[in-house]
């Protein structure tokens, strides 16, 4: 077993977050046409405009601010890593987590250690596990300071429970850690008004700083625009100032007709709202026909509740996948990518384990191969019934089929 994937797990090998795969909302493209021609660039930080609307767009999440506790920059890379700058110490995330978490801290020499999530969920560590890693780190001369967590979760699409995430909190607060909660994909639920979402900034408000990059459920990911929400005290102030530092030194500014386009879209206008409301149920409807699909032929997944991914173990599967020279998660990415067709990045990507056969499938390339196909998805009452998507769905179930066929011929006899 190989502990190096040949060279193919670089930064610039990483996999970007699940895009929607979906045109381009005509609205937003019209702001952002209007804003070209500005000649003067957004201040580091955002411009008043773009922070007021964040602002209000936090308020509505019960998360209020005022605008000298938030910060935008082009994307939330840009904020994590100053956020990592700025509070020093060693890193906590959990295992697996967003593939652009850990490079951030990598790069600034910091260690990265991953810690178990509980069986409820991904994206939130176990308190227990958590407890005891910080320990671990502290007897061995480790200074942990920061965890970063995400109550809807890249790449498990699983929402944390309330009294898991709470339990989560208590622990990290009473070890004196910072938490960073991205935030990025709260709006991509795929049952809003059946599963509760909480912030942990709603836990612990003065040791919380979240971050959401409006590429989640708002802008195009080509637009990258992200905010931060600090805490509304004097370490809060004091860490915003720090990383407004950083990004002065990057010069990270969000480019001025994407903060026009970001301010627009963080008012949430009808529009924008109805538009968010449908994207969210297609990519729901697909994501729980592949999920049928991948635990039909005997794979393991956790329901997807966020998003627009699902997270697959196809440990069941190993004797197939053995028999078909797969032995680890970077085998399994490229087998499944070329009889798909389609990126499915491997779970040692997510910083799971090299060994563990787990792969996280999107959504948006099952909703066709155009942009016409895409956009009828749209607009169809019934888009798992399209030619297109049911052929990708077709193919989706051949490949895992063909897998659980081969591993009962591979079982050994009772």
């Amino acid at each position: 077993m190989r502990t190096d994937p040949e060279g193919r797990g670089p930064v610039r090998y990483g996999p970007p977050p699940p895009d929607d795969g979906l045109p381009v909302l005509p609205e937003l493209t019209a702001v952002l046409a209007a804003a070209a021609a500005r000649r003067h660039a957004e201040p580091v930080g955002g411009g008043l405009s773009l922070l007021a609307a964040a602002c209000d767009y936090g308020a509505r999440r019960g998360l209020p601010a005022r605008t000298d506790h938030m910060a935008a920059a082009p994307g939330a890379p840009s904020l994590l890593l100053a956020l990592t700058a700025a509070l020093g110490g060693d890193v906590l995330v959990p295992r697996p987590c967003a593939a652009w978490w850990g490079p951030y801290a990598r790069l600034l020499g910091r260690p990265v250690f991953h810690v178990a999530t509980p069986a409820e969920c991904g994206g939130v560590p176990d308190p227990y596990a958590l407890l005891e890693t910080v320990r671990r780190m502290r007897a061995e001369g480790g200074d942990p300071r920061l965890l970063v967590l995400s109550v809807a979760d890249d790449p498990t699409a699983t929402v944390a429970p309330p009294e898991v995430l709470h339990e989560t909190v208590e622990a990290a607060a009473g070890e004196g850690l910072h938490l960073v909660s991205d935030e990025t994909w709260r709006d991509t639920l795929h049952a809003p008004h059946k599963t509760v979402l909480l912030s942990p900034a709603e836990m612990l408000p003065d040791r919380v700083t979240v971050v959401t990059d409006l590429a989640g459920s708002l802008l195009p990911t080509g637009w990258p625009a992200a905010i931060a929400r600090f805490p509304a005290n004097g370490s809060g102030d004091g860490l915003r100032a720090r990383v407004l530092d950083v990004l002065t030194a990057l010069d990270a500014r969000v480019a001025a007709p994407v903060a026009a386009a970001a301010a627009h879209a963080l008012t949430e206008p009808e529009p924008i709202t109805a538009h968010r409301t449908v994207v969210g149920h297609l990519h729901a409807r697909v994501a729980a026909a592949a999920h049928a699909v991948v635990t039909g032929a005997g794979a393991l997944c956790r329901p997807p509740q966020a998003g627009r991914h699902l997270y697959v173990d196809l440990g069941p599967l190993r004797p197939a996948l053995t028999a078909q020279g797969v032995g680890d998660a970077q085998d399994l990415e490229d087998f499944l990518a070329a009889r798909l067709g389609m990126p499915t990045p491997g779970g040692h990507r997510f910083g799971d384990d090299l060994g563990a056969l787990r792969v996280r499938l999107a959504t948006g390339p099952l909703l066709g191969a155009t942009d016409e196909e895409r956009a009828e998805c749209l607009t169809s009452p019934n888009p798992l019934e399209l030619p297109h998507v049911q052929r990708a769905l077709i193919s989706l179930k051949s490949v895992f089929d063909d897998l659980r066929d081969d591993a009962q011929r591979w079982e050994p006899p009772r």
